[in-house]
């Protein structure tokens, strides 16, 4: 009876398949990219700090703990089992925003926080994760086969977008058009309504820039229209009536519908030397402080830029520029390929989930995702204006970070539970 106990006790501890197994189907990918990234930029941030008479970089990684934490215990949960609280959840992201509205806090000419309890809650962000799922529900419903089937989906963006462009938040609310966009079409809209919706942007440069090309350009996006819409020759004639009503409101847009400051982020990216030591100096100082990086960086808490502060705001907007000085070339090459690898890996989750709904949930946050990355290190590098939009798991920021924990946990829950390898985590 002892040898028998004995050897029970030995095969459990020399053999632990239950363990090996369960270690085997651990999500590195989506737990691994965020949990390094959250440990790096933790050390980035500090380094911003050195010569501040604060320190709060210790706060980044208190949240991440947080975060991880909401992320497991959503993991747990089959989404399924969100759906009746979907829309209770939209109600009082909306709320919040207009609370904002009311009764927010104001920074650096923008009215986006809540206080709550002494800490500073960004509904912004929030209102994000709200609409992905929203959204994700409301497009499993029906497909998007006619314009008509595009009215619920716009409903359910258009009073979050306007209530974060007001605040004003030029960045977050580009964000909701992205995950409008990218959600429609892998719900089932034409490449082409897509497109027709994209081109409008360039609708409106040529407006400013070079408005005789519109009388080529209009007429194309007709024929477009043309080819792709129901009611061909109705559809083409709406579709040049909208294109030249953007391109006449653009003009005003320009000058009423924007703050000085945002028109200047968007023009002085092109040119920061127009005004060096104004709204150029974020640019120009980013790009310094990456270029002086070189291949393989100064080293972490060696970067002479970062340690004076040459760059304002460096531990949120610009944490990427931190990490070009002290880690170089090769720290920024291996950080952006953690973010393709995490998309590519969000991207197999949502083709093998098991509903609708998962597959356009996770889509949603990966092109949440996506677009903030490749706005974030566009901006750093001086090929994108200023925009206010975090780098995901790296800015600092307490909201953005639980919200993209969040996100992470549900789209785990839905690897675990598709027709993926990730059964136990």
């Amino acid at each position: 009876m002892f040898q028998s106990f004995f050897r029970q006790r030995s095969a459990r501890f020399f053999f632990p398949s239950r363990r090996l197994r369960k270690w085997k189907d651990f999500d590195y990918v989506l737990w691994g990219i965020p949990l390094g990234m959250v440990f790096l930029s933790g050390i980035l941030i500090a380094s911003t700090q050195r010569q501040a008479n604060y320190a709060d970089w210790y706060h980044h990684w208190i949240t991440a703990a947080l975060g991880v934490s909401i992320a497991f215990g959503l993991a747990q949960i089959p989404i399924q089992r969100l759906r009746p609280f979907l829309i209770p959840i939209y109600g009082i992201t909306v709320l919040s925003l207009v609370a904002v509205r009311l009764v927010g806090s104001s920074a650096l000419g923008a009215q986006r926080w809540l206080s709550i309890a002494g800490l500073n809650i960004q509904p912004s962000e929030f209102a994000k994760l709200a609409v992905i799922l929203l959204l994700a529900a409301v497009l499993d419903q029906k497909s998007i086969e006619r314009p008509v089937d595009l009215l619920k989906p716009l409903f359910v963006i258009a009073l979050p977008w306007l209530l974060v462009f007001i605040q004003p938040d030029l960045g977050t609310s580009l964000v909701f058009g992205a995950l409008l966009l990218t959600m429609l079409y892998w719900a089932g809209m034409p490449l082409e309504w897509v497109l027709l919706v994209v081109l409008s942007i360039a609708t409106a440069i040529l407006a400013g820039v070079f408005p005789v090309a519109l009388i080529i350009w209009i007429p194309l996006m007709g024929v477009l229209a043309y080819r792709s819409l129901p009611f061909k020759k109705f559809s083409a004639s709406i579709a040049m009536a909208l294109q030249s009503s953007i391109a006449l409101l653009t003009p005003w847009l320009w000058l009423h519908g924007l703050k000085d400051y945002q028109r200047d982020r968007l023009v002085l990216f092109l040119d920061p030397a127009k005004d060096p030591l104004g709204g150029g100096y974020h640019l120009m100082q980013s790009t310094v402080g990456i270029g002086s990086g070189g291949l393989l960086g100064n080293g972490l808490l060696q970067g002479q830029l970062t340690k004076l502060r040459f760059i304002p705001e460096q531990h949120t907007d610009f944490i990427f520029s931190a990490l070009g000085e002290e880690l170089g070339f090769i720290g920024t090459f291996f950080v952006i390929a953690g973010y393709g690898l995490l998309i590519l890996r969000l991207i197999k989750v949502a083709k093998q989930a098991r509903t609708d709904f998962e597959s356009l949930l996770v889509i949603g946050v990966g092109t949440m995702l996506m677009f903030q990355v490749v706005v974030n290190i566009s901006m750093t590098i001086g090929l994108g204006p200023i925009t206010g939009i975090p780098l995901p798991f790296m800015s600092y920021g307490r909201t953005a970070l639980l919200v993209n924990f969040m996100a992470i946990g549900l789209c785990i829950s839905v690897a675990r539970r598709g027709n993926t390898s990730v059964k136990n985590w």
